[in-house]
């Protein structure tokens, strides 16, 4: 199996799979305000320009799985996509957000260049069709409840209502407890399928509910997974960043320094050309 199974899809100006270099997914986890998400969108853009890597930014406009009915959950959608609209004007980025409900998908669609599927939302047909039916490319978050394997049908959801734009996001896998554990397998298993598959390095260190009425992380093991991440051959990793984690308003303990990505997308471009290089790629 080649290095080119997975299909190509466009995002914007971004494009993952078909072969093509590590790409990534990355921005804050959600929209505190427009000054700090405009900020971070320019940093990030020249963090990934100078890298040489394709660039998706990520901020959610709604968080509707808050741990707490008191946590902060964004901008709400009218607000937030007209900072995300804000962002793509001043720097060209793609943007990417969460949509929870089929009411959402049309508005979203007018200024996503990608929609996203909440992990706890993956198999909810009407969703998946209602987002695939706009034709904007569609990232489909693998349930911390799923086998990777039972991701085909939920991909073939969105192919058979006619697009084929798709990408499918590790995010690893619940026992419960307040811990997620993350199999290797799964990310060469999903490829099988034909869509990029993205590494969630970030939420894959997430501890749901670890701190009673909010999310706990492990910070100090997203540079670790990405790397072995990206060892596997995924197209891109996904990681949510703040330039200051610990005053993050959502999913800081897991979020990744802005400060610490330049050294650590040296690391993963490093690897991702040899695994590319030494055409070990997708062997087994």
């Amino acid at each position: 199996m080649s290095d080119s199974s997975t299909r190509e899809v466009s995002v914007g100006p971004a494009t993952l799979g078909g072969g093509r270099p590590l790409a990534i997914v990355a921005g804050p986890c959600v929209i505190e305000g427009e000054e700090i998400t405009v900020r971070i969108a320019h940093r990030l853009r020249d963090i990934a320009s100078s890298a040489g890597v394709a660039l998706i930014f990520k901020a959610s406009y709604d968080k509707a799985n808050r741990t707490s009915i008191d946590s902060f959950r964004g901008a709400g959608q009218e607000a937030g996509l007209a900072v995300l609209k804000t962002v793509k004007q001043e720097t060209g980025l793609p943007v990417l957000s969460d949509v929870h409900s089929v009411s959402e998908v049309d508005r979203a669609a007018e200024v996503l260049d990608a929609l996203q599927i909440p992990a706890f939302l993956c198999r909810q047909t009407d969703l998946l069709v209602a987002a695939a039916r706009t034709g904007r490319a569609v990232n489909i978050k693998k349930g911390q409840f799923m086998a990777p394997w039972d991701m085909e049908q939920v991909i073939a959801k969105v192919r058979r209502s006619g697009n084929d734009r798709v990408l499918v996001t590790e995010r690893g896998v619940s026992f419960g407890y307040n811990n997620l554990v993350n199999d290797m397998r799964s990310l060469v298993i999903m490829r099988a399928f034909g869509a990029p598959v993205i590494f969630d390095a970030t939420h894959s260190v997430q501890l749901p509910g670890g701190l009673g009425s909010a999310s706990g992380g492990q910070r100090e093991f997203v540079a670790p997974l990405a790397r072995a991440a990206v060892a596997t051959g995924v197209d891109a990793v996904f990681l949510e960043v703040h330039d200051d984690p610990d005053a993050a308003l959502c999913d800081g303990p897991n979020a990744f320094a802005l400060e610490d990505l330049p050294d650590l997308l040296l690391t993963l471009c490093s690897i991702d050309r040899a695994v590319r290089d030494t055409g070990t790629l997708d062997r087994r």
